[in-house]
């Protein structure tokens, strides 16, 4: 009957033991949380905890790629167009990024597409063709501004990857081009027969 005792009581305490043991990799913070109340953040390797108490969840710190769906955006000038962007973000504080926001992933994918609707609204149609590089700078700042010091979170960059416009949009730039080139023509054969 001791034998029997013995034996539960070790397997127990190699259950507890193993429910203790927690292993954060070198790219991961793991932050722990006894009976809900922050106790600390885990670095890597071995740690320890209360097995039952404590919780521990674990925190990539590596660079997320988020392609953002396609939006419709009106410009400034009137013109609806459909924008794909990719947002790339790191978790810089851990314990920010679970204790004040819900699912940070989520939050910092809808603050990306509200900034992205923002500022391309705020921009004219030329503005958005031809300055890309200063409106993607624009977009990362913004969503670091509202994201880096609350939530713990870095847009590292933000890309606007493609512009769609509206068909008739395009035959008529299509046109106007047409109508550039054969300016053009005229004038260099005008100035030919000189």
């Amino acid at each position: 009957m001791n034998a029997w005792l013995i034996f539960v009581i070790i397997v127990v305490a190699l259950l507890l033991l193993a429910g203790a043991i927690r292993i954060v990799k070198q790219y991961e913070r793991g932050v722990v949380l006894r009976f809900g109340k922050l106790v600390g953040l885990r670095n890597p390797g071995f740690n320890l905890i209360l097995p039952v108490i404590d919780r521990m969840t674990k925190v990539s710190l590596r660079i997320v790629t988020t392609v953002l769906e396609p939006q419709e955006v009106i410009t400034r000038d009137n013109v609806t167009v459909k924008v794909d962007a990719v947002v790339y973000f790191m978790v810089i504080d851990p314990t920010k990024a679970i204790i004040n926001v819900e699912q940070f992933r989520q939050a910092i994918i809808q603050l990306a597409l509200t900034t992205l609707r923002s500022v391309l609204g705020q921009s004219d149609l030329d503005e958005l063709l031809a300055h890309r590089d200063q409106i993607n700078l624009r977009l990362r700042q913004i969503i670091d501004e509202q994201s880096e010091e609350p939530w713990g979170i870095r847009a590292t960059l933000v890309e606007v990857k493609d512009v769609l416009l509206p068909e008739t949009m395009q035959r008529t730039m299509a046109r106007q081009a047409e109508a550039e080139r054969e300016k053009r023509a005229k004038i260099i054969h005008a100035e030919g027969e000189k």
